[in-house]
């Protein structure tokens, strides 16, 4: 084998080992292989590779001399495929002609003559090295005009100008000049001066380009005075026209940057001779230069211009005056210096003027006539100089900066402004929303595009700001609060609602058929289209969960950046299901998080800052994987198996906090989250196995608690743990205590179906003795406000369990009854008896009025800073005392105090009288009094939803222990009507995720009859005695309405099965609702509720059923089942009457227009149904509640009303079934009559006239029926000359006659004549002349009745056949305006119209 080279071998040694290698024949250790060209051609590709050409070294070959130190030439690009060369061109020669090589070039090199230029000997000076240049030193001598030269080219000027000057007195110049006759290029010969192009204004009076610089001295000036003459005599010969022409060919040809340079020469020099010139002017040798003006004038007079028009010193006073030496300051533009002087003084307002709002660099608002100092910084912007601060337009200039510390700086002024103006610090001091403002300017994809920026801190404010903008402050907070209320982990979406409705149709398809059909539309649309509307939706549609995973992956950043990443993702997941989902599927996103925030060994932390939170575990990351697990069960459970959660949980749990080697708050909250993480794992019925495993862990915990609470004063971290610890294990009892789902059918409520729970009853017997204890301790408390108030969420907590216990203890098919039942009545008798007896519980109801959010619907009103797209509870400022969610609020503590005595009385009925006695504290009584009252409702807002959904849970449970202790023993009359009218307002306000309540309400309080003592205190009694003595008896029979409504409680339970058809939530829905409300954990499919766009039922749900059977009848052309249609019918009559006449406040939130319209439906239905006799006695009766004197008046058939598109095409469409099929029905036509009054719009009357006045001869209803006073159709007159006409046409052709129509003959015959004898002034020519019209026809009648009844009309009067009383003669006025008129037709003949 060879051996290599080694150090201090000569070359004739390489040499040998060469001939040693080329004679053993061995294969090479490396190929040569030529590469083809970059382009991806080869040109050489038909060429087989080379094989045995090696490079051998030959020394004997080689020069004696090493090559010259010339440049070689440069690299040639080899010609691409797609270009050819010639073929008839020699290579050689090619190559010859484009050659540029150094001895290429040398042979063309032709010497320059110096013989003529003048040599100047260097100055001496006495100094041993020359002067060092300063830039500072005086350069007066230069020219003022230098613009961008460099140092070095103003250095060459002006020595220039020191050459053209001469030597100075003193200076020794040696006899070098040039000959004599030797002349510069500056200097023109007699001959060549006054030198003009005919028609011109230039002259040239000698060479300027062309010197003849570098010829011999003999040549140099004949051939530039040559070429000189050439060019005259040739300019000379051209017309202007021609030279200008010919002048535009050449600067197109040439390059703009050559023509440039040539006219910055031209006038370079021009300066640079006024400068000599002037300067030698005074005296000593000087050359006679003079000056030459360039072709172009114009380009060269701008410089000129300008520099006349500048001033020698500065207009502005400015703080220090500009010095041309300086540098860069050579030309002086004073405009640029504005913003050295002083500021102006700020400007006072003097109006109400709005004004630009601004802003300091923490985000606050600054007054507009606030005065600070300077060095703040807070007065570099040009627009309102003088004001301190920074609008919004100019931090969002500053974004766009090139300087990443601007960029970073703008962001954070931004995030500040944001979260002060979500805090509610500028109040109405501000004209409109800044986030709205800002999201219509697009900042959301300005903080998006920062997030790409490289700079970290850039992007490190960039999330800062964006969780300014998403996460409100103060909604987790709350959320987290509330945790362990009655199901205060359900939570509705924080999404914006959808702002087009879907038709009732569309809302009864299964939602994934929804979204499957509508996730194609907003996948299309851009994300600026989806941010306009939801925010959320718009950012996921930027790539941000990848860009965010890349930012905690790879750049590391520091703890602040890590949090606020956390929590823009925890407010992504409370977006929506979608939205949790996207988080959850992100590639390596929940993976980086949960290594590298939630490991299960760590380093010790102490307190204080904390450098990093890699490696170590995070509260914000357990809270996060919480509030994804909390957006269904199927997230829950791929987060459980897929990332190892059930050794992280155990090491965190394990331990207690102060074990954790955490800092103790972090170690708190830590604990806290991995509990309810657990909790929510556990609310699914997921998670036994873990209790098996920390059984130990969790009873040691049990046992700490009665310590903790003895701590004085309790921890706020502490109690949020300790109730969260009880939370879980109610969620565990309640898993032990259900039962495996039996089979379902339907395959989407299998789906929900799991396994049967892991933990069982007997693991879970013995944590009761443990709860109690501690419930009692916090009991204890209950008249120490501030230390209840500190321990608020414990004895909550203690309560929910032992309902949860004891509901799945008597679940228990192998338990003895009798146990659970002494052991209730032991717990009833030691602590829940003396605990009703307490007067502090007493103050606990007294104070509902003051924090309930119905009571006080203006406590909800939606904040300015609550775009429509941006969706946040609105608790940045945090809740007040006295309200739902504060600290002084008595709901989550009497909730679960009402949910345990409901699982007490359904199970043990014994105990059910004396837990009812609760029910009469007068807190509760005066409170649903204001419930039930009528007012405004809550405006719903998220936070109004929220807060209402746990008021409306203890008004059911008040309502469901009402009525269990109502079906044991009868209720105090006030009581009960009290109790109902409360559970009739409740059920048209229950939100979505509420359809188990409402439910059991259509099945439990609203129709039964315990809650209806006006049935047997006399009710119906009543009603008929209010018959006979109503002044409207003697119009309308009322058929008796105490029979109606003694047969309406009778049927009672006809009445419920009708409205459990047709008002009973979706099947789906339902079941989800009830799982969740029964703690059936193996159905429950999400903690997420529906959005809460609208409450569940309608306002006018007791019309609901008939309102959906006209809707049929109008799809289904061959008509409804008569049988059906007459049951539902009268059900809904029945009801509705009962409210009417027992429940009126129930029907106020119906306005009495919209009662009218739904008992048109029922006409409308079928064209036989208004005939049955219980149906025309109802709508009787119903009619003639409406017709009340107190509340005709409320009677508004122009405004708008729910449900219902126009109320004049409903009349249309009643008007064609009335003539078709009504055959003079007068219950038909008292509905017909009654909008026809003369207050309400001329538009209905009109339709009845002009389009339908063949239903006029069925309208046959007799005076003393009609259900109103016939003055509510002739007073005022009518002044609708169309009508009036219509009215007087039915008249005189016989359309309308007093035995077809006694009611509207009357009130033609009394707007006619107040017609034609109106004498009003201020009347237009067209209607004079229509009344003169119609009193000449009417005068000229020859039907002498209707005559007489047009002229000797008086007053309305029903109790006439006619309707009306007649003058016996005319007043003296009528007779004679009428007389007057006659006279005028006898003489002129009757007008025709």
């Amino acid at each position: 084998m060879l051996s290599r080279p080694k150090p201090g071998e000569s070359e004739v040694d390489l040499l040998h080992f060469q001939s040693q290698f080329l004679a053993a024949g061995a294969a090479p250790a490396v190929q040569l292989v030529k590469k083809g060209n970059r382009g991806g051609g080869d040109a050489n590709s038909d060429r087989p590779p080379l094989q045995d050409h090696r490079d051998v070294v030959m020394l004997d070959n080689l020069p004696d001399l090493p090559p010259a130190l010339v440049p070689s030439p440069p690299k040639r690009a080899r010609p691409s495929p797609g270009h050819c060369l010639p073929e008839d061109e020699d290579p050689e020669e090619r190559l010859r002609r484009h050659d540029q090589h150094i001895t290429a070039v040398l042979t063309k090199i032709i010497e320059r003559d110096t013989s003529s230029v003048a040599v100047n000997l260097p100055v001496p000076s006495g100094v041993a090295f020359p002067a060092v240049f300063l830039r500072s030193r005086d350069t007066q001598g230069k020219s003022a005009t230098s613009g961008k030269r460099s140092i070095f080219a103003q250095e060459i000027a002006a020595r220039r100008i020191a050459e053209a000057k001469g030597p100075s007195v003193g200076e020794v110049v040696p006899n070098v000049g040039p000959p004599e006759g030797a002349v510069t290029c500056e200097t023109p010969t007699p001959r060549n001066q006054g030198c003009q192009l005919p028609g011109s204004s230039h002259s040239f009076q000698g060479p300027n380009l062309v010197t003849g610089k570098g010829l011999r001295d003999q040549e140099a000036e004949q051939e530039a005075q040559t070429i000189h003459e050439e060019n005259i005599a040739r300019l000379q010969a051209m017309a202007p026209e021609e030279i200008l022409q010919e002048q535009q060919r050449l600067l197109a040809q040439l390059d703009p940057s050559l023509v440039a340079f040539l006219r910055s020469h031209s006038h370079t020099q021009e300066q640079t001779g006024e400068t000599a010139s002037e300067e030698q002017r005074p005296g000593g040798p000087s050359a006679n230069v003079t000056k030459e003006e360039p072709l172009m004038s114009a380009f060269a007079s701008e410089p000129r211009k300008r520099d006349k028009l500048e001033p020698e010193a500065p207009a502005l006073a400015l703080p220090v005056t500009p010095q041309k030496e300086w540098l860069h300051m050579d030309t002086v533009e004073l405009e640029k210096l504005h913003w050295t002087q002083d500021l102006p003084p700020v400007r006072r307002q003097q109006t109400q003027e709005r004004m630009q709002a601004r802003f300091s660099l923490q985000g606050e608002l600054l007054a507009p006539d606030v005065d600070l100092p300077t060095h703040l910084g807070l007065h570099h912007h040009g627009e309102e100089a003088e004001r301190a601060g920074y609008s919004l337009q100019e931090l969002f200039h500053l974004t766009r900066s090139q300087v990443s510390q601007q960029r970073a700086l703008a962001l954070h002024v931004l995030a500040q402004v944001i979260s002060r103006a979500q805090a509610g610090e500028f109040g109405d001091r501000l004209a409109g929303s800044v986030l709205s403002l800002l999201l219509d300017a697009g900042f959301l994809f300005l903080l998006r595009f920062s997030l790409d920026d490289r700079v970290d801190g850039v992007i490190a404010t960039a999330i800062r700001a964006l969780r300014a903008l998403l996460v409100a402050p103060g909604d987790e907070e709350l959320l987290d609060s509330t945790f362990s209320w009655y199901h205060g982990a359900l939570t509705f979406p924080l999404m914006p609602s959808q702002e087009d409705k879907e038709d009732e149709d569309e809302d009864e398809e299964c939602p994934a058929g929804k979204a499957k059909r509508k996730s194609p539309e907003e996948e299309s649309r851009p994300p600026p289209d989806l941010a306009r509307h939801d925010v959320i939706k718009g950012l996921l549609a930027t790539s941000l969960l990848p860009r965010l995973r890349y930012v905690l992956e790879v750049t590391y950043p520091g703890p602040a950046v890590v949090l606020d990443i956390l929590a823009v993702l925890i407010r992504l997941a409370r977006h929506s299901l979608e939205s949790a989902t996207r988080v959850l599927e992100c590639p390596r996103l929940i993976e980086t998080i949960v290594r590298e925030f939630l490991p299960t060994s760590w380093s010790p932390v102490g307190a204080g800052p904390t450098p990093s939170l890699y490696k170590v575990p995070c509260a914000t990351a357990m809270k996060l994987l919480r509030v994804l697990a909390s957006a269904g069960r199927n997230i829950a459970a791929r987060l459980l198996s897929s990332f190892d959660l059930r050794s992280r949980l155990c090491r965190i749990i394990a331990e207690a906090p102060q074990e954790l080697a955490l800092p103790p708050e972090e170690a708190e909250m830590l604990s806290t989250e991995a509990l309810r993480l657990w909790a929510v794992a556990a609310s699914y019925g997921q998670g036994g196995y873990l209790y098996r495993e920390l059984y130990p862990v969790l009873m040691r915990a049990l046992q700490v608690v009665p310590r903790e609470l003895s701590t004085h004063p309790p921890q706020p971290l502490s109690m949020q743990r300790i109730a969260s610890l009880l939370t879980l294990l109610t969620q565990l009892t309640l898993a032990a205590g259900s039962t495996p789902a039996e089979t379902i059918s339907d395959s989407a409520e299998a789906s929900l179906s799991a396994t049967p729970s892991l933990v069982t009853w007997t693991q879970v017997s013995g944590l009761q003795p443990l709860v109690e204890p501690c419930l009692r301790q916090t009991l204890k408390l209950l008249s120490r406000p501030e230390m209840w108030r500190a321990v608020g969420p414990v004895p909550v907590a203690c309560l929910l369990f032992l309902g949860a216990y004891y509901q799945a203890w008597s679940q228990q098919p192998s338990s003895c009854p009798e146990d659970w039942l002494q052991d209730m009545q032991r717990l009833s008798e030691e602590l829940l008896l003396p605990l009703l007896s307490q007067p502090t519980l007493g103050s606990l109801w007294d104070s509902l009025r003051h924090c309930s959010l119905l009571c006080n619907p203006l406590s909800c009103v939606p904040a300015l800073e609550a775009p429509p797209s941006l969706v946040s509870l609105g608790c940045s400022g945090g809740c007040p005392r006295l309200s739902l969610a504060g600290s002084a609020s008595p709901f989550p503590f009497l909730t679960a105090l009402l949910s345990l005595l409901n699982t007490l009385a359904q199970i043990h009925k014994g105990l059910c009288g004396q837990l009812a006695a609760i029910l009469a504290a007068p807190g509760l009584q005066n409170y649903f009094l204001q419930c039930v009252a009528p007012g405004a409702a809550p405006h719903l807002t998220p936070f109004s939803a929220w807060a209402l959904r746990h008021e409306y849970h203890l008004q059911y449970l008040a309502l469901a222990l009402a009525q269990k202790a109502a079906a044991l023993q009868p209720l105090p009359a006030t009581h009960a009507a009290l109790y109902h009218g409360m559970a009739l307002a409740l059920l048209s306000r229950l939100l979505p995720g509420s359809e188990y309540l409402t439910h059991e309400l259509l099945l439990s309080c609203v129709f039964r009859l315990e809650f209806l003592p006006e049935r047997t205190s006399g009710g119906p009694e009543a009603a008929d005695f209010s018959d006979q003595l109503s002044l409207g008896s003697s119009r309308v029979p009322r058929c008796g309405q105490g029979t109606l409504l003694a047969q309406a409680c009778q049927d009672l339970p006809s009445i419920r099965n009708c409205y459990l058809t047709h008002c009973s939530p979706a099947r789906a829905s339902l079941l989800a609702s009830q799982a969740l409300h029964r703690g059936e954990l193996q159905r429950v499919p999400t903690l997420l509720l529906p959005m809460p766009t609208e409450p569940l039922l309608p306002t006018d749900w007791p019309f609901l059923p008939l309102i959906r059977l006209y809707h049929r009848a109008s799809d289904t052309p061959s008509g409804l089942s008569p049988t059906d249609t007459m049951g539902t019918a009268m059900r809904v009559l029945q009801w509705v009457l009962v409210l009417e006449s027992w429940r009126p406040q129930a029907l106020w939130a119906v306005p009495p227009a919209a009662r009218l319209a739904r008992l048109m439906c029922v006409f409308l239905v079928d064209s036989e149904l208004f005939r049955e006799s219980p149906v025309q006695h109802l709508v009787a009766a119903l009619l003639a509640q409406l017709c009340q004197p107190q509340v005709l008046p409320n009677l508004n058939l122009d405004c708008r009303l729910p449900g219902l598109t126009s109320f004049p095409d409903l009349y249309a469409n009643f008007l064609d079934h009335f003539e078709a099929v009504s055959f003079g029905d007068h219950l038909f036509g008292a509905l017909v009559l009654l909008p026809l009054q003369r207050r309400f719009s001329v538009t209905l009357r009109l339709a009845l006239f002009g389009e339908h006045v063949g239903a006029l001869r069925a309208l046959s209803l007799p005076l003393t029926q009609l259900p109103v006073s016939l003055e509510c159709y002739t007073v005022p007159p009518e002044d609708n000359l169309a009508l009036l006409q219509l009215y007087f046409r039915t008249l005189v052709t016989g359309a309308l006659r007093p035995r077809w129509c006694p009611v509207l003959y009357a009130v033609a015959v009394a707007h006619v004549n107040s017609f034609i004898f109106s004498q009003d002034p201020q009347s237009s020519d067209e209607v004079k002349a229509a009344r003169r019209s119609m009193l000449q026809k009417t005068w000229l009648l020859a039907d002498e009745g209707l005559r007489q009844h047009l002229l000797h009309y008086k007053l309305p009067n029903s109790t006439l056949p006619e309707g009306f009383e007649l003058y016996s003669q005319l007043p003296p006025l009528r007779q004679h305006y009428l007389q007057r008129l006659t006279s005028t037709v006898l003489q002129n003949g009757v007008s025709e119209t």
